[in-house]
């Protein structure tokens, strides 16, 4: 058996490496000019990307809409029901001479004054999440409720009853507005 001799075998490889390397260049082309995108597909491109991120802006405004209705409804009938029944203890109160109305009248006061903050916070948290319509009548009941709890403040055994009753009216005209625009659950 005949043993390779390590310096043929460098050799060998050197000259095998010489030989591809000068096939390799040899093949190799340059070519001049500048590139330039196809304009056809760059212009299908950004057409396909601005597509896909209004899609994307769309989709995120659809759920914070979603999230900001579903919130400001699912705590609205709770927040605005504990204003009307403290109201209605106090009108309760007043029809049957109680002897803690004044207790009652300013309990409803400050309960229909808490739930006007309480909704009005909800609508600003939801930062234009909510849609114009709903916003409004929100904000209808807000400032029905707080006149109420104003005309509330003022009564007494001897103040005419009208002025309350209209703000009553006005407020749960805006509480059902609310509730039918809300979604029914």
């Amino acid at each position: 058996m005949k043993v390779l001799d390590p310096r043929r075998f460098g050799l060998v490889c050197a000259a095998a490496a010489v030989v591809a390397g000068l096939t390799v260049a040899g093949c190799a082309e340059t070519l001049e000019g500048t590139a330039t995108p196809n304009a056809a597909e760059l212009s299908s491109y950004k057409t396909e990307a601005a597509a896909s991120s209004a899609a994307a802006t769309s989709s995120r405004r659809a759920a914070a809409q979603a999230q900001a209705v579903s919130e400001n409804c699912a705590q609205f009938p709770t927040t605005s029901g504990l204003g009307v029944k403290a109201y209605n203890d106090f009108v309760d109160a007043h029809d049957s001479n109680a002897p803690d109305y004044a207790a009652k009248r300013d309990a409803a006061s400050t309960t229909l004054e808490d739930a006007a903050t309480k909704v009005e916070a909800g609508v600003t948290a939801a930062a234009g999440a909510l849609p114009d319509d709903l916003a409004a009548k929100f904000s209808e009941y807000v400032t029905a409720a707080r006149a109420l709890a104003a005309e509330t403040r003022r009564m007494t055994y001897t103040a005419q009853v009208g002025p309350l009753n209209d703000a009553s009216k006005r407020v749960n005209d805006a509480r059902n507005a609310v509730r039918e625009t809300c979604p029914k659950r």
